[in-house]
């Protein structure tokens, strides 16, 4: 989808369409399968644990905003406003009509409000909005990771380096780290940060085929080993008392911040029939992302009445793409009448630099602004 800055980049939207899939999957094949089972086919697992189309989402994020905002100067108010006019419609509606699924189910209408209220700042909000208040965190201190970054070129990673010791030190302290590492910024922060890590090394990543393909076949490998042990809800069990999960989501936010800076960067990507459904699929993700839940049931229900009962995970997989590709037309519907109405509100938020002065010339004094 392109910004708001006028750019497009075709690449990140077959990158989004890879990751609503992966979640869809991960709620699809569980309908039927356990989620104890492991697939023995190595890469299936990065869908058996589709949720971790969630990092995926939040690193090409981090990578994203990098990409927009290296070395500019923004409105911050404004950016803000744009991000509020992105995300927030189509949430609301999902709120909403959840909201009235509850009200006729006998749940108390402020009781729902009261947990809508707690979703700014707690990872409540239902059908996946939780990842939305993880990402409204990640935009409040975007600029000062920006401000950092331009500082010096090691801020980041040293970030990264105190999110784990922070980690670490609640793990030592409460037991487990599971359940902040997944559901909030405290844990996520790694694949923001990796994602805009990604797009810094881009020039050491471009071209580099047999490094992020071997680093790729070791994180699958790795995510192979994850589900065997009992994946995300069985390890040994919810939430996890292994430690672990201190370094999680970095192992996620590497692998993806790697694969995304080399697939943007490497390749010209070719605007043929198929590239461009990928891409309109990944322009669609965020209301496949958030209506998904409302219909998956459905489609399983079909699929095994008037095709084939899922007997295993390759059945179960076919009918998750199917299902995934069902819900192409509901997300255009979705996008047309509630996202674009919105999208065309969204201001400029960049703010052109001035003119180099001529030789000789007095330096007017800078506006001040907020960088981000």
């Amino acid at each position: 989808m392109k910004s708001s800055t006028g750019q497009y980049y075709i690449g990140l939207d077959h990158i989004r369409a890879l990751a609503a899939f992966m979640v869809f999957s991960w709620h699809f094949i569980h309908l039927e399968i356990p989620h104890t089972y492991t697939p023995a086919f190595v890469p299936f697992s990065l869908f058996n644990e589709g949720h971790t189309g969630v990092s995926l989402f939040m690193t090409l994020s981090g990578y994203l905003f990098a990409k927009l905002l290296d070395g500019k100067r923004i409105s911050y108010i404004r950016f803000l406003w744009n991000r509020f006019l992105r995300l927030i419609p189509l949430l609301f509606f999902v709120v909403t009509i959840i909201g009235i699924h509850q009200y006729s189910i006998g749940v108390s209408p402020d009781l729902y409000c009261l947990q809508i209220l707690k979703g700014v700042v707690l990872p409540i909000l239902p059908n996946g909005g939780w990842s939305i208040t993880v990402e409204f965190h990640f935009y409040l201190l975007l600029p000062l990771l920006l401000y950092l970054s331009r500082k010096s070129k090691y801020a980041l990673a040293l970030i990264v380096c105190c999110a784990i010791l922070l980690r670490l030190l609640i793990y030592q302290e409460i037991g487990q780290i599971q359940l902040l590492a997944y559901w909030t910024i405290i844990g996520r922060i790694d694949q923001f940060l990796l994602g805009m890590i990604g797009y810094q090394i881009r020039i050491y990543i471009k071209g580099r085929h047999f490094l992020v393909l071997t680093g790729f076949a070791l994180f699958s490998l790795y995510y192979w080993y994850f589900d065997r042990a009992g994946g995300y809800l069985h390890n040994p069990t919810y939430p996890s008392r292994y430690s672990f999960w201190v370094y999680f989501t970095t192992v996620e936010g590497l692998a993806y911040g790697l694969i995304i800076s080399w697939y943007d960067n490497s390749f010209t990507h070719s605007r043929n029939r198929f590239s461009q459904f990928i891409a309109r699929i990944g322009t669609y993700s965020y209301s496949i992302y958030l209506l998904h839940q409302c219909f998956y049931e459905i489609h399983l229900i079909v699929f095994s009445r008037y095709i084939m009962p899922v007997t295993n995970i390759y059945i179960a997989f076919c009918y998750s793409l199917l299902g995934f590709l069902l819900m192409v037309p509901i997300g255009y519907l979705s996008f047309r009448l509630i996202e674009s109405p919105f999208l065309k509100l969204r201001t400029r938020y960049l703010i052109d630099e001035p003119p180099e002065p001529a030789a000789g010339a007095e330096t007017a004094e800078e506006t001040q602004t907020l960088q981000a």
